[in-house]
């Protein structure tokens, strides 16, 4: 992934990096599984407020989840 795409997803709040003091981005495995998944709903095309929308906890997020893991 491009740092660039890291900076996007962070800003949309699809993945909070801890930070060191000095401010660079320490990813638990956690966010590393969160951007591989992110990485998988864009290549199955959804676009990033699309991402958001899956990854969202609640009912819309988990139908949405649903329907992509059918096909």
């Amino acid at each position: 992934m491009e740092i660039q795409n890291l900076r996007v997803y962070e800003r949309r709040g699809l993945v909070l990096p801890d930070r060191t003091p000095g401010g660079s981005r320490l990813y638990s495995q956690d966010d590393i599984g969160h951007l591989h998944r992110i990485r998988e709903l864009l290549a199955d095309g959804l676009n990033p407020a699309g991402v958001g929308q899956v990854l969202v906890p609640g009912a819309a997020g988990a139908g949405l989840e649903e329907r992509l893991a059918d096909r």
